[in-house]
């Protein structure tokens, strides 16, 4: 049959069966989001309502509703910033102009990824995958004084589920376009004391059709996803956990350009991590609460070159590199929160050695002691809400484990907010806050000669540091929300390098460079069927960031890889008889990028078109036997077929088609 035909077959096929599910729908109901709990600006459980910054939440609904399969194309869907995606597994994202790192691990990013509340050991979000996520909690702006460096731009706090209700279990199977299998396995449930949950998914893709043409080497062989959240409450208000991730992926193509596509270069992923914690309070007397953590982890990735095939030359130079990125730490804090008085006291240690097959220095140790201090004051009958906060953080950076350079500093980070809850639902915040980046222990303490050239850490660099200042507010009811924020950043001391100096003879590293960073963001959803008692969910959404003021002094320009706007905005739908609906449509705007495509030494400067790319999906439950239920799903990606990138010169797929089968006990 007709590729044309078959897609609008199942573009007809599945918004019908959208719009017949609305004469089957029955109430949901919605708490207001003003008293949701949330963990990560506070490193411990309050409500929303006592939060002075700006927070976005993406709960366990949204996701599921999401036709995402890993973080950076849930994020890109939800339009928190600018996403940095390449073809395979290698997506940054960006929040209020900074963005993650995708080299290895998070020690040289601006905006900090955390799973269930430490450093996720990398920044490269395409490692983390959907399944067995309860929620996701984004600080936009500042997070340093809670988690340290690299928390610029913001914090993002992957949320794994937790078992609750009796044991349950489910079995699921999607298949699509380009040859895309994917399986799930999912138990989870609580019995006595012990609960548990966790998923296990195996996938993989084969290379995919961008609308202009097939773009080779961009499938992959096979991808792994394990998540495991499991515990014991040993006694009333105590429970000890494991927490497990690991991801792998074999042979993910690493195509070059469109314009140049390679035909066989090609990367090997992992990502495993295990968390040992013990979270406690004295029963019945919520006055003293407890958390302690130890955590070790493992990030690696593999690059091959098995072939001369990129005409710049790269693979000759270059034909095989590894690099490996060892993480353990602890964490440890005290809660007491007495009537109108909360303080959150705390110690983190964290500990990174990377070592690369290639590079010089060839490894290098990050050792990273904090101490930090979160304080919340309620007044005028909890309507006036006083938070502020410091943190103390001492760095030693090593090359060579011994052979080379070590290098000490340290950093303070403050920060301070108000609120006042005019009534319930509307809320006035201001918020000031400072984030750094340390250098890395290359830029500091290097020392080594290629190709006959010298180049020296720089012992001197200060870290790279930021200031923050927000005002917004918050409107919630139980089928409205409505959020906006101003914020201003003032970047200053970013490290460049390493470049030769005249002066000492080398080459090294200085702190030369600053910008100003200024817009405003919010988001906004209302319910109209419930609102009307219409007895089901209809309800229309949007978020949204655009920039004002995006300049970078020191080159006196617009900052490169920043849109003036991203938006995201569509309906979801859900009713009786387990009909779930989501069209969701995300907006890029027009940048300013380089353009390497072309191979030109330097790249030149060109503007990259805006886009916007639809995705849809639907979910019906078929039938029930006694042993269970069988659901259906469907998928369209990039609705509209369009022609769209991330990045210069790297087409993402053309539109495509998914269908599943999940079975649930």
């Amino acid at each position: 049959m007709n590729r044309s035909i078959c897609y609008k077959a199942g573009i007809l096929l599945m918004i019908l069966l959208f719009f017949v599910s609305v004469s089957f729908a029955q109430p949901i109901q919605k708490p207001i989001s003003l008293e949701e709990m949330v963990v990560t600006a506070s490193r411990t459980k309050e409500e929303k309502k006592y939060l002075t910054s700006n927070v976005t939440i993406i709960d366990k609904q949204e996701i599921e509703r999401s036709s995402a399969r890993d973080l950076g194309e849930l994020l890109a869907e939800k339009g928190i910033g600018h996403i940095h995606k390449y073809p395979g597994t290698l997506t940054s994202v960006g929040i209020r102009g900074f963005r993650t790192d995708t080299t290895g691990n998070d020690l040289q990013g601006h905006v900090l990824v955390l799973l269930d509340g430490r450093r996720a050991g990398t920044g490269n979000l395409a490692k983390i995958l959907t399944k067995n996520i309860e929620r996701i909690e984004i600080i936009r702006g500042p997070g340093s004084v809670q988690y340290g460096s690299a928390g610029i731009g913001g914090i993002i706090n992957v949320i794994t589920k937790r078992g609750k209700g009796k044991p349950k279990a489910s079995l699921s199977g999607l298949f699509g376009s380009f040859g895309y299998e994917e399986g799930t396995a999912e138990f989870s449930g609580k019995k006595g004391k012990f609960d548990w949950s966790a998923s296990v998914t195996v996938n993989k893709m084969d290379d995919y059709r961008s609308v202009d043409g097939k773009y080779h080497n961009s499938g992959y062989d096979k991808k792994q996803s394990i998540s495991i959240n499991a515990g014991y409450e040993f006694l009333p208000q105590n429970r000890i956990s494991i927490i497990y991730h690991y991801f792998k992926v074999d042979h993910q193509g690493s195509p070059e350009y469109f314009t140049r596509n390679d035909l066989d270069d090609y990367t090997d992923k992992r990502n495993e991590s295990v968390d040992f914690i013990y979270e406690g309070a004295i029963p019945d007397l919520n006055l003293i609460s407890w958390r302690i953590r130890y955590f070790k982890g493992q990030d690696k990735d593999r690059w091959v070159s098995p072939a001369v095939s990129d005409p710049t030359g790269w693979d000759v130079w270059s034909p095989y590199n590894k690099q490996t990125t060892d993480q353990q730490g602890v964490q440890a804090q005290l809660t007491l929160d007495w009537k109108c008085i909360s303080l959150v006291a705390g110690y983190d240690w964290v500990d990174y050695d990377v070592e690369n097959a290639v590079w010089n220095p060839k490894q290098t140790s990050y050792k990273n002691p904090a101490y930090f201090l979160l304080s919340k004051l309620l007044l005028l009958n909890n309507r006036l809400i006083l938070k502020g906060g410091f943190r103390f953080d001492e760095y030693t950076l090593e090359v060579e484990k011994g052979q080379g350079r070590e290098e000490y500093d340290n950093h303070v980070s403050p920060t301070f907010g108000i609120a006042y809850l005019i009534t319930d639902n509307i809320k006035l915040r201001l918020n000031y806050g400072e984030g750094f980046r340390m250098p890395s222990a290359q830029q500091m303490a290097a020392d080594y000669v290629v190709w006959g050239v010298r180049t020296k850490g720089n012992p001197d660099l200060d870290p790279e540091k930021s200031e923050t200042y927000e005002a917004g507010f918050d409107i919630s009811y139980p089928c409205f929300d409505f959020s906006f924020t101003y914020f201003h950043t003032r970047f200053k001391d970013k490290i460049e390098g390493p470049f030769f100096s005249a002066t000492l003879g080398y080459n090294t590293w200085e702190n030369i460079g600053s910008a100003v960073i200024e817009g405003v963001e919010g988001s906004f959803s209302f319910d109209i069927a419930s609102y009307l008692g219409w007895g089901f969910e209809l309800k229309p959404y949007a978020n949204f960031v655009h920039y004002t003021r995006y300049e970078d002094l020191t080159n006196d320009r617009d900052l490169y890889y920043v849109s003036d706007s991203y938006v995201s905005y569509g309906i979801s739908f859900s009713g009786k008889y387990g009909i779930v609906a989501n069209l969701n449509l995300s907006y890029t705007g027009e940048q300013t990028v380089q353009d390497w495509s072309r191979g030109i030494w330097p790249a030149p400067v060109v503007k990259k078109g805006g886009f916007t790319v639809a995705d849809f999906t639907i979910t019906k439950e078929v039938f029930r036997t006694k042993y269970g239920k069988f659901s259906l799903r469907g998928e369209i990606r990039n609705l509209f077929d369009k022609d769209y990138e991330y990045v210069k010169g790297y087409p993402m797929p053309e539109r495509s088609f998914f269908i599943g089968l999940k079975f649930s006990l």
